[in-house]
């Protein structure tokens, strides 16, 4: 299980001033990879996101130090460097489009106008038009996508991106209210949210795979992903709270624990961090029992199961050179796994 701590606190008000993160690097025994392509096709990433995105300073070092070829690189270390290239854009542009739902926009219409742009930009990425600048990237990165991409897993991308645009959109109209769901709901909106459902059809796209229908819909499978999932948003969750406690966001496991189960914020932390490490051996145990379908759909579960392991460790591994989290602290909360809180923004 995650370590627990104290929370520091002020003498004069018992507000927390820092909390203490799990240690999620060794909790989770499987190895960390990097992609060979990895600065090659980041640097390419980088400058196609500053073109399309049309980004200007100080946005264009905002969303550069992502690294979001890095993060690509470390979900993805076996693929080549034209499939990594598309995971990677795809990130970048994933990494905008939620700040801009997130922080920027409050109108739940707009965030409805982005999903049909960009659902009309995958159904038909060559000849849909349009000048939104994240339809446009859609366009973009999909084209590619669809040279190699199977029928299934394409339409598993699209489906988990409609999914995403909606909770997106309820996500907004919820912060627009001031409406903090309980933990249940919380949970089932953030599996749609988290963008993992897309990631895992990237999985298949890398490999070139297109796994059966009724592989897909097979329990323990399922149950491999959702595992899967719930560990990444959850730990995020932990690694986001300080940045989306200071823009006022209560779309957060740590905020809704504490909102809803009345605890302070180190201790939600830390019941976070057990739901993480329970997800983690949820993943185990549906391993081991994954069922045959013949040798060669054997072979393509065997490399999107790894896929999904390789979805655990590679946004740990990329939480930790980022700056989205931690910012220039980023070496410092690696070594000693204390965050400090910042201020909170003015309303």
């Amino acid at each position: 299980m995650a370590s627990t701590a104290t929370c520091t606190v002020t003498c004069s008000d018992s507000e927390p001033t820092e909390f203490i993160i799990p240690d999620f690097v060794s909790d989770c025994h499987y190895p960390m990879q990097l992609n060979p392509h990895c600065d090659l096709v980041s640097r390419a990433s980088e400058q196609w996101l500053c073109s399309e995105a049309h980004l200007v300073e100080p946005e264009r070092t905002k969303y550069t130090s992502l690294l979001a070829g890095y993060f690509a690189s470390s979900c993805y270390p076996d693929a080549d460097a034209f499939h990594l290239k598309v995971c990677a854009d795809f990130l970048g542009w994933s990494f905008k489009l939620d700040d801009w739902l997130e922080i920027e926009r409050s109108d739940v219409n707009d965030a409805w106008g982005v999903r049909d742009c960009c659902l009309s930009a995958y159904r038909d990425p060559v000849n849909y038009q349009t000048e939104r600048y994240c339809a446009k990237m859609c366009k973009s990165y999909f084209a590619r996508f669809k040279e190699t991409g199977g029928p299934g897993c394409t339409e598993r991308f699209i489906h988990a991106m409609d999914l995403w645009f909606i909770s997106a959109a309820k996500e907004v109209d919820n912060r627009a209210k001031g409406h903090v769901d309980d933990v249940e709901s919380y949970i089932e909106l953030r599996r749609d949210l988290s963008g993992c459902k897309s990631c895992f059809a990237l999985i298949e796209f890398v490999n070139r795979i297109d796994l059966p229908d009724e592989v897909v819909s097979h329990p323990v499978i399922m149950a491999l992903e959702e595992a899967t999932n719930d560990f990444v948003s959850w730990s995020n969750d932990i690694f986001s709270y300080n940045m989306e406690q200071s823009h006022h966001s209560t779309h957060n496991l740590v905020a809704v624990l504490m909102i809803d189960q009345g605890l302070n914020l180190q201790d939600a932390v830390d019941y976070c961090a057990r739901l993480c490490n329970i997800s983690l051996q949820r993943f185990e145990e549906n391993r081991a029992i994954i069922p045959s379908w013949g040798e060669e759909v054997d072979k393509q579960v065997a490399l999107y199961v790894q896929g999904l392991q390789n979805w655990i460790t590679g946004p740990l591994q990329w939480s930790f050179v980022t700056a989205r989290y931690f910012g220039k602290d980023v070496n410092i909360v690696k070594q000693d796994r204390t965050v400090k809180l910042i201020p909170k923004r003015p309303l």
